[in-house]
């Protein structure tokens, strides 16, 4: 995994844009790491059906490390940049990022690595064919 901290801007193709809302907090009042990475796991997700041209499935997430909290009211974009296509999985790496408070400049939030598998109707794995 490279330095989560190497790159001052997003890496990827903008794949997914919300806003964090009150209902997502935790205990402490900033946006539960859960909600953010089921926004990544959408965002990976669209990302892998584009690439296996059709359904798939989430297989695995790897390491991640949250570098800030996400404050109520932030835009959350998720940037998805596809890291190996396999013959039926595709691993992708989501980067999160906000815009800060005081001035809007862009913060890395977090970011993981997605592996995806391209499955078909039956729910079995399939091939990709892109």
């Amino acid at each position: 995994m490279t330095d989560i901290d190497a790159n001052p801007l997003p890496q990827g193709e903008l794949a997914l844009q919300t806003i964090a809302m009150p209902k997502d907090t935790n205990a402490n009042g900033d946006i539960f790491g859960g909600w953010l990475l089921s926004q990544m796991d959408l965002a990976g997700s669209i990302t892998a059906g584009e690439v296996a041209g059709g359904r798939i499935a989430t297989v695995a997430v790897e390491g991640m490390a949250f570098l800030t909290p996400v404050h109520v009211g932030a835009v959350v974009t998720c940037y998805c940049d596809v890291i190996d296509i396999g013959r039926s999985s595709v691993r992708i790496m989501v980067e999160v990022w906000i815009g800060s408070r005081h001035d809007g400049e862009p913060i890395k939030v977090t970011e993981g690595t997605f592996v995806y598998v391209a499955i078909d109707s039956n729910r079995r794995t399939r091939p990709i064919t892109n």
